[in-house]
C-alpha cells in the first residue's frame, strides 16, 4: 500500500513539473514528464497518460489565447498528424516493452538535441514543411508521446516568434492529443491517481502562468530541453537494460 501511494505521489510531482513547463513554454509536457511517466507506469499507460495530460494543459493555456491561433496555418499540420496518428498507435500496441522504451528514449533524446541545435532545413518551410512536420509529429505523439519537437522545428524554420508559437502550439497540442486518445483510449488509473493528476495539472497551470511573467524565454527553453534530454537518456538506458 505504501508503495502504491509513493507511486501516486511521484506521478503527481511529474505531472506538476510537466504541466508547469507546458503552461510556461507552450510545449514541453511530454518532453519533461513523458520519460518519467513511462518509467512509472510502463510504455503503454505512460504514453497515454502523457497524451491525456498534455492535451488538458494545452486546453487550459488555449483558453487565454485562442484568439491568437492562426487556423489557416495550422490546418496542414493537423491534417497530416491525423493521418499518421493511427500508425503510431499501431506500432505502440505491437512493440515489446523494452523495445518501446528504447524507441521513446531515442526519440526524446534526438528531438531535444535537434531543437537545442535549432536545426535549419529548407524542407520544413511552407506548406510542404507543415505537412512533413505534422506527419512526423502525429506518429511520434501517438507512439511515444512526443509530438512537440517536430512542430517546434517547423516553427523555427518558418520564423515564428515565441508570441506566435505558444497559442498555436497549444491549439495543436489539444487536437493531436485528442487524435491520439481516440486511437488508443484513455489511460487506466485508479481513482486516487486521477485525483492527484487533476490537482497537479491545476497547480502546474497556475505555477507555469506565474513563471511566464518572470522567467526569460531562453532560460525556460534551456531548462525544458535539458530535462528532456536527461529523461530521454534515462529511458533509453532502462530499455537497454531490460532488453
Amino acid at each position: 500500500m505504501a508503495d502504491e501511494w509513493a507511486t501516486v505521489l511521484l506521478l503527481g510531482l511529474v505531472v506538476l513539473a510537466g504541466s508547469s513547463v507546458q503552461r510556461l513554454a507552450g510545449v514541453g509536457f511530454a518532453l519533461v514528464a513523458g520519460p518519467a511517466l513511462v518509467l512509472l507506469l510502463g510504455p503503454g499507460e505512460g504514453v497515454t497518460l502523457s497524451n491525456c495530460a498534455a492535451g488538458l494543459i494545452s486546453a487550459v493555456g488555449l483558453a487565454d489565447s485562442w484568439r491568437q491561433v492562426r487556423l489557416a496555418r495550422m490546418l496542414p499540420l493537423i491534417g497530416a498528424a491525423a493521418c499518421t496518428v493511427p500508425a503510431g498507435a499501431w506500432v505502440a500496441g505491437r512493440v515489446s516493452g523494452p523495445v518501446l522504451l528504447i524507441g521513446i528514449g531515442l526519440l526524446v533524446s534526438a528531438a531535444a538535441l535537434l531543437v537545442i541545435r535549432g536545426l535549419r532545413v529548407s524542407a520544413l518551410r511552407g506548406r510542404r514543411g507543415a505537412v512533413a512536420a505534422g506527419a512526423a509529429s502525429g506518429f511520434m505523439n501517438s507512439a511515444a508521446g512526443v509530438g512537440g519537437p517536430a512542430v517546434s522545428l517547423y516553427a523555427v524554420n518558418t520564423g515564428w516568434s515565441a508570441r506566435e508559437f505558444v497559442p498555436n502550439a497549444q491549439f495543436y497540442g489539444v487536437t493531436v492529443n485528442l487524435f491520439s486518445l481516440a486511437a488508443k483510449g484513455v489511460p487506466h488509473l485508479a481513482a486516487p491517481a486521477w485525483w492527484v493528476v487533476a490537482a497537479a495539472l491545476g497547480l502546474g497551470a497556475a505555477v507555469g502562468r506565474a513563471l511566464a511573467r518572470r522567467v526569460p524565454e531562453r532560460g525556460a527553453r534551456r531548462v525544458v530541453l535539458g530535462l528532456a534530454l536527461a529523461g530521454g537518456l534515462v529511458t533509453l538506458g532502462k530499455g537497454l537494460r531490460e532488453l
